[in-house]
Order: structure tokens, then sequence, then C-alpha cells
């Protein structure tokens, strides 16, 4: 296998290297073709590297940090931060992606103006994979775009279908578009103009499925749902909610009284089970699509175990060549939309 480049911020997130360098520990044993870069304090990275993470290896020091709480417009500042050498090292070409848990909003400023935009992408679009009851959906977006028209959506279904072929495996990824119901006539007018155009695109690729609703994102039957950012936010923060909420009445009920602890000791290797499918750690590692680069966000406060599993999401985006493959297929969609009517002097169209 072709060895794949990380270079990862060391100092991001709720606990930087203590967190960092072991998830790439356990990363380089899945995956022994990875190769590491940590941009970070190296007094604090060094003690924590494995012979064979070491050897995998290397650091580049430095000790600004961009803080959790820091405005975008300051951090862009900061060029000798863990997170903006971070990203320039994959600009540069000397790593194949770049993984942060560091501050959102730093993140995705310094990674636009960095990496840049892919060739005919309006706007970037974060996304994930959440938990369903077939497998796995991707979402998006979940927070990069309050604010959307219907191209934007257009393109987030072309990106999406591209991440879950990426992700998932998944040959023709089934993409609807989220809204208050099924029914055509249903949401607002730019949401029918982006199922209009999905609908008669011969070039997409995925299978257009209409609209969706939002029980349909855990629900299954679809691989690729669609939304604004602010929407997909909301729906993300819910559906974390709701996992927490079962989770904790789960523990509540099976602890009042004797029968119910027997009860859920003879139901452990089920509810074991159940927690490992809706354990959210094993969905970390939201993708900033549309750019140039890939460039990962992992959760602020992830563990090893999550952190590992962003850092494999990285993984399967650059071995699969997911930027080469939204590229292709934006160019395709633009090849076959039909060109502008030219004005002639006399105002008549020509």
């Amino acid at each position: 296998m072709d060895t794949i480049r990380i270079a990862l911020d060391a100092m991001g997130g709720d606990h930087g290297p203590s967190i960092v360098v072991p998830a790439a520990a356990a990363a380089l044993k899945v995956r022994p073709q990875l190769r590491f870069r940590f941009f970070g304090d190296s007094a604090r990275i060094a003690p924590l590297l494995t012979p064979a993470l070491a050897a995998a290896s290397e650091t580049v020091h430095t000790d600004i940090v961009i803080a959790s709480d820091e405005k975008p417009s300051q951090a862009i500042r900061k060029k000798g931060s863990s997170m903006h050498l971070a990203i320039q090292d994959v600009e540069k070409g000397a790593a194949d992606c770049v993984i942060s848990a560091g501050n959102t909003g730093a993140l995705m400023a310094n990674a636009k103006l960095i990496l840049r935009m892919l060739p005919g992408i309006d706007r970037p679009a974060i996304a994930t994979m959440l938990p369903s009851v077939t497998g796995r959906t991707v979402t998006l977006d979940l927070g990069a775009n309050l604010e959307v028209d219907a191209n934007n959506l257009v393109e987030f279904a072309i990106m999406g279908a591209c991440f879950a072929r990426a992700a998932m495996g998944v040959e023709k990824p089934t993409v609807g578009i989220l809204n208050i119901g099924s029914e055509d006539t249903k949401g607002h007018e730019y949401l029918q103009d982006a199922a209009a155009q999905l609908e008669s695109s011969t070039t997409f690729n995925g299978e257009f499925i209409g609209f969706v609703e939002g029980n349909q994102i855990t629900g299954g039957g679809v691989d690729v749902v669609v939304t604004d950012g602010f929407t997909g936010n909301v729906a993300l923060k819910t559906a974390e909610g709701v996992g927490k909420f079962i989770s904790q009445v789960l523990k509540q009920e099976f602890s009042r009284s004797i029968f119910a602890k027997l009860c859920g000791l003879a139901a452990y290797v089920v509810l074991k089970r159940a927690k490992k499918r809706m354990d959210h750690r094993e969905y970390n590692g939201a993708m900033f699509l549309g750019l140039n680069k890939i460039c990962i966000k992992s959760h602020g406060g992830a563990d090893a175990f999550a952190f590992s599993k962003a850092i494999l999401v990285g993984a399967d985006m650059a071995a699969n060549r997911f930027n080469e493959a939204v590229a292709d297929q934006i160019q395709k969609m633009h090849a076959a939309q039909p060109a502008a009517p030219v004005t002639v002097s006399n105002g008549a169209a020509a």
C-alpha cells in the first residue's frame, strides 16, 4: 500500500498531545502505512511516542497555540501556530491531509485561506457520518453555511456522494434533501429548485431519491442527507442529545432495584453492542468538503479512541483520492449545464 502522510495539530482540542499522540499510535496499528508529522510542543510530544510511532513520525516544534475561544480573525494572524503550520504542511505537499481538534471557526478560516477552494465549488461544507439502523448516514452541512441556495445544495449533494463512496464504499450512494416532508411541493423554493436540478442531471454521481425527513438520518434508507448548516447543526446536536438521554435513562432504570440489575446483567452483551453502535466516538471526524486539500475536524473533547477514528477518516479520503473525484464530478456538472445566452449590442439574445 502507498504511504499516507498525516499532518496533526498536536495542540488542538481540550487535551492536546496527551490524546493526539496515543491516537496516532492506535491508528498506526490499524494502518501501518501511515506516517505522521506532529506540530506542537516537542517537549510534551516526545515522551508520549512509542518506538513504532517514533519511527513513523517527526515533530515540528512550535509553542504557539490557537485558543478554543479565539476568534477566526485573530487566529489567522498566528502564522506560527500548530494549526496554521499543520495546514500549511498539506498545502506544500508534505502531507496528504491535516487533522485538528482545535477551534472549528479558526480551522475553517485557516483552511480556506491556506488551502483555498476547489475550482467550481462556491462554498465549503462540513460533513460527517452518523449511525443509523441500516449502517451510517453522511450528513452535511453541519455548520459552515447558515444560509444556502439551490446551487449550494447541488454541490453539497455531489460532495456528499463522493464522501459516502470514499468513506463507506457505496458505489452509487442514495442522496436526499432534508425537508419538512417528502412531497415535491413541501419546503422553500430553493429546496425545490435544488431537487429539480438533481432529478434532471445526467452527470450526478449518486441516486437522488427526493426529499427526506429528519427521522431518516438515523432511520436509514438514505446514504447522504443534504441540508443547510443551521438545520444540519441543530439536527446533529439533537441526535447527540437523544443518544445521551437514552444512555442515561437505561443506566437509571437498570439500577433501580436488584431485579433490574439482574436484568441488566442478563442483557449485558446486547446492551454493549447497542452502545457501540450508538457511540459517537465511532463516528468522530468531520470533513471540510470543498477545499483544495483534505482537512478533518475532530471533536474538541475527543479521547484517543475517537481521535484515532478521525485519523482513519482522513486516511480513507486520501487513499480514495476524494478531492480528485469531487473535482471530476463538478467539472462534469458544469459541462452539462446549458450555456447562458449571449447578448448582442441591440439587447437581443444571440
